[in-house]
């Protein structure tokens, strides 16, 4: 045999082996995955749901991690203190996704106010039915701003929300862009549940139109 050929056999050893070993951690990652969805044992889900990621350097180790604490995070038996640490602690969409869609509204508010959220996820949870995760989720600085401008424009938004909605562009986020923050601060302007003190600070507003929104709030 040649230094060649003898090069080609260990090249195609260690493929085969690299292939047998992926092939071999599959199966008990789905095996494991298929049982932690499923466990009853709230221990058991609680334990893994605390438990410490490996470091990002061990990529596959990594992957697999995140991979279980979907399944733990999915899982309805999983102690709703656990779920509620995954859903303000986790930065994965694969987990919060699963977290976002939670029974307990604890849980979803949660991952409203995780400031990990994709701008997607944290939108989607502004039209929540329950309106602590909906109000949470519009305080999150993720939210889109035409998610914002929806939130002031719902009536069903609280005021201490509304307060908030209305500081964007001024006292918070001054660097946001001019036009949104202003028609956002205009719509909380008209929301019939702007209370008075947010109404009179929105009377000095720097944009006329939230100014002339006031103005027609008191008029109507």
């Amino acid at each position: 045999m040649t230094d060649q050929q003898a090069d080609q056999s260990t090249e195609q050893s260690t493929d085969q082996s690299t292939e047998q070993s992926t092939e071999q951690q599959f199966e008990p990652l789905t095996v494991t995955y298929e049982h932690l969805r499923h466990s009853a044992d709230a221990a058991e889900l609680s334990e893994f749901a605390r438990r410490d990621l490996p470091d990002r350097a061990d990529q596959a180790a990594f992957s697999r991690a995140t991979a279980l604490l979907e399944a733990v995070g999915g899982n309805p038996n999983t102690p709703v203190e656990d779920r509620v640490f995954l859903a303000q602690t986790m930065p994965f969409p694969n987990v919060l996704v699963k977290l976002a869609q939670d029974p307990d509204p604890a849980v979803r508010k949660a991952v409203a106010g995780n400031a990990d959220d994709k701008n997607w996820l944290v939108g989607r949870l502004t039209k929540d039915p329950v309106p602590e995760v909906r109000d949470t989720a519009l305080r999150n600085k993720k939210t889109s701003w035409k998610m914002r401008l929806e939130g002031a424009q719902n009536p069903e938004v609280d005021a201490a929300t509304l307060a908030f909605l209305a500081t964007l562009g001024t006292e918070i986020e001054e660097g946001a862009p001019a036009v949104l923050s202003s028609m956002v601060r205009r719509a909380v302007a008209l929301n019939p549940n702007t209370t008075d003190e947010t109404l009179n600070k929105l009377a000095d507003d720097p944009s006329a139109e939230v100014r002339h929104a006031v103005a027609k709030r008191r008029s109507s």
